[in-house]
């Protein structure tokens, strides 16, 4: 089999049509070229029955297959037969209405928490391990996680990581462990900058600086920093598009100029930024945060929004040439009352660059690359081992 014609079998905590990200940029892309297996992650039922699954296509992507499956939470708890029950129902599913679709994939994992019932199963000629958050310290994440991870990171062919500080955690797990942060779709997210591009009706009549966020809305935010913000500037708008995960919503900090649209389209994105003054990554410094790698970063990049942020670790050390970081929450405020003034137009114009170097599609092909390296090298060394293995034939001489 030619290296580059492998399907992919895909294993995510994050389902495919909540927020488009890493997951969704990178696999969409390789569907171009690759069939796309997505198996999400269990999605739990107070009443008793029987683990099932269901098959969908990904809209606009007719190549992405998504695996949604279905299990009581009553025997969550229980590992073993959690584990023994998704492998089963992936099984079940190769081999009927995906057979012949996924023979000798390559198995991607997002969540190591698959590891039990799919590593090493489903004949997989490469492993491979793409770590976009330390899951282990999110607010759900378990113990079992660790152990779980440590195995994968034995065990893959090749390991991606998100982030800087990431990539070298990891590495000292896996020699083949490369850094690959966020990309951004520069064509997508530049419609902010267009004429033609509309305002959304819901922020269209503000009428004052706005200063926006665009993500996930959870344990990872800083709500008293954005409460303080709110209460600074009464003549400020602070708009936070994102659906809410993990926290909440009832405890949210809450002000006349303090809007908490929900979640939004990831189309609908460029123009929600189109209408922000200002970017923020209002991120609070906590265990969730230690390691992650702002998608949205160079997505306000491609925008030309202005920046304002906290000092997460991978953000100081990849865009500080662009974003304002601040070290407390009065720096915060005071960063973003400059950035309204007046704008740093040389940081805008350096976000632009960065942005345009660093495509989803550019990183793609790298990624591909070393998959297919991993590939080939794991062909040879099992020809090889085939080979010392192989019983010496000694040729009986003539009596």
């Amino acid at each position: 089999m030619f290296a580059s014609s492998f399907p992919l079998i895909v294993h995510c905590h994050l389902r495919w049509n909540f927020v488009w990200q890493r997951p969704q940029q990178f696999l969409s892309r390789l569907s171009n070229k690759h069939r796309v297996l997505f198996v999400e992650g269990p999605i739990l039922h107070d009443e008793e029955m029987e683990p099932y699954f269901t098959l969908t296509s990904a809209p606009n992507y007719p190549h992405v297959t998504v695996m949604e499956t279905h299990f009581p939470s009553s025997r969550f708890s229980d590992g073993a037969w959690v584990d023994v029950q998704r492998r089963r129902l992936l099984d079940e599913a190769l081999r009927g209405p995906l057979k012949g679709k996924f023979e000798s994939p390559v198995q991607w994992f997002y969540d190591p928490m698959a590891v039990g019932a799919h590593l090493g199963h489903h004949n997989p000629i490469a492993t491979v391990y793409d770590c976009m958050d330390e899951l282990s310290q999110f607010a759900d994440g378990t113990a079992a996680i660790v152990e779980r991870e440590r195995q994968l990171l034995a065990a893959a062919d090749v390991v991606f990581a998100g982030g800087r500080k990431m990539w070298q955690a990891k590495s000292r797990h896996n020699s083949n462990a490369h850094f690959y942060g966020c990309g951004v779709d520069v064509v997508h997210f530049g419609k902010a900058r267009l004429s033609s591009t509309p305002l959304p009706e819901d922020v269209r009549d503000l009428k004052g600086p706005i200063l926006g966020y665009f993500g996930v809305v959870d344990e990872r935010l800083d709500y008293d920093l954005i409460a303080q913000l709110a209460a600074a500037r009464p003549d400020w708008h602070i708009v936070m598009v994102g659906p809410t995960a993990k926290v909440d919503p009832a405890k949210f900090p809450q002000a006349p100029n303090l809007h908490w649209l929900g979640g939004r389209d990831y189309s609908q994105l460029p123009a929600y930024t189109k209408a922000f003054d200002m970017a923020l990554m209002p991120f609070a410094l906590n265990a969730a945060t230690e390691y992650i790698n702002p998608t949205k970063a160079l997505e306000y990049m491609a925008t030309a929004t202005p920046i304002v942020s906290t000092p997460v670790p991978d953000v100081v050390s990849n865009f500080a040439s662009v974003v304002k970081i601040s070290q407390n929450s009065d720096e915060f405020v005071q960063m973003c009352a400059g950035q309204v003034t007046q704008i740093d137009k040389m940081a805008v114009e350096r976000g632009l660059k960065m942005a345009n170097e660093n495509t989803w599609d550019a990183i793609v092909a790298k990624l591909e690359k070393h998959i297919e390296e991993a590939i080939v090298r794991k062909i040879a060394k099992q020809k090889a081992l085939q080979v010392s293995s192989a019983p010496t034939r000694i040729a009986a001489s003539a009596a």
